[in-house]
């Protein structure tokens, strides 16, 4: 009797058990449709950060590029990263960098390289240590600041090339330079107008000359002219008498004046002891007034010389006739398109197009192309109609 009440108290147990879990399973069962409902919201969301990763990447990549950010404070820090103060264009972007950013708002660290790749480089890692949410490289050598610059970059940093290609590296958002291969047509082009308004009719006896093949600018600068006088040296309307017309062998090192004339005088020694000079193609200023020298020193009349930057001394001696022509690029026009874009930076805007897109051997980099304008005697008053400093040279 006792068995038959536990046994029957067993049952009662298990049958209660077995409604308790089928209740549970059509509980289930009913709100199955609901399911997935409830998840949708979270599907959808984990498909908002994976597959919105493509969506997210139509609308991101342009925020990876130069283009977009989220801004930075109005009094930031920019660091200014100059190759050397030897010139009066570095001299100048100096001293504009100073004031316009000043007016600007911004809190300027100015250093300047001497010419030298570690200290450029060095003087780059302190402006990172500093705190700087930009910083502008006229570079020394162009292709030897990559890591550094991946640094800057990888810090959350803006890098933008100041008047020469940053090469070789990811590091970099944007350039604002001069065209250096139309400067270079200009410097070709000024070279053959003179030869014809100067030195009668052709053929002419003329050198070439390059600057320092360290700037990225400087062969670009040589291969524009040879597109204007490669056609001329082949029909032998001009002639290169020393037959000396690659780059490599007409660049002047770190852009060096007496370098320039030591070569000249060799030149003139070697090849124009009988022979009359009319032209040299000249990479700026400061070679062609070596060049000038070296000729007076020789005894040549002034052969017809290019040049740029429109250094004041070289301004004077377009004025009187010793320099046929110089290509102007007026650094604060240069200064001022990149203290533009920096302020759009810093307002967290999306930078434009550049007016070209240039490989740099590991990215392609948009490249803000200024235009270059050839100064010569004949047009120089209404060339620095707006620069009182150089009007008054023209004396």
């Amino acid at each position: 009797m006792k068995k038959t009440k536990k046994h029957l108290s067993l049952l009662i147990v298990l049958v209660f058990v077995m409604s308790m879990v089928l209740t549970a399973c059509g509980s289930r069962e009913g709100t199955a449709p609901a399911e997935p409902e409830a998840k949708e919201p979270a599907a959808t969301e984990a498909a908002t950060e994976e597959g919105a990763t493509t969506e997210e990447k139509t609308t991101e990549e342009p925020a990876a590029e130069p283009a977009s950010g989220a801004g930075f404070e109005a009094n930031a820090k920019i660091g200014i990263s100059l190759p050397w103060l030897g010139t009066q264009n570095w001299k100048e972007a100096e001293t504009m960098f100073k004031e316009q950013l000043a007016a600007a708002g911004f809190e300027a660290i100015i250093q300047a390289a001497d010419n030298k790749v570690p200290q450029q480089q060095s003087q780059i890692e302190s402006m990172i240590q500093n705190g700087v949410k930009v910083i502008v490289v006229g570079p020394v050598d162009g292709s030897q600041l990559g890591t550094v610059l991946e640094e800057a970059k990888a810090a959350g940093i803006y890098v933008i090339g100041y008047d020469r290609l940053l090469e070789n590296t990811t590091g970099v958002d944007a350039v604002v330079q001069f065209g250096s291969i139309k400067t270079g047509e200009m410097q070709g082009q000024a070279l053959l107008d003179g030869l014809k308004e100067l030195k009668g009719d052709g053929p002419w006896n003329i050198e070439l000359f390059g600057g320092g093949p360290a700037d990225p600018n400087a062969p670009n600068f040589f291969a524009g002219a040879m597109t204007v006088l490669q056609p001329l040296i082949d029909d032998g309307t001009l002639t290169v008498v020393s037959e000396q017309v690659d780059f490599a062998t007409c660049a002047t090192i770190d852009w060096d004046n007496a370098k320039a004339q030591d070569r000249m005088d060799s030149l003139l020694s070697g090849f124009y002891a009988d022979k009359d000079i009319h032209g040299v193609l000249s990479p700026n200023d400061g070679i062609a007034r070596a060049i000038i020298t070296a000729s007076e020193n020789a005894g040549q009349a002034i052969p017809v010389v290019s040049g740029l930057d429109a250094e004041n001394e070289s301004v004077e001696w377009v004025w009187s006739g010793r320099q046929y022509s110089t290509v102007a690029k007026p650094t604060d026009v240069l200064v001022g398109k990149t203290i533009e874009l920096i302020e759009m930076l810093q307002k967290g805007e999306a930078l434009p197009a550049g007016d070209a897109q240039v490989n740099n051997g590991k990215i392609d980099v948009s490249v803000f192309e200024l235009p270059p304008l050839v100064v010569t005697k004949d047009n120089a008053e209404e060339a620095f109609a707006n620069d009182p400093d150089r009007l008054a040279l023209l004396q």
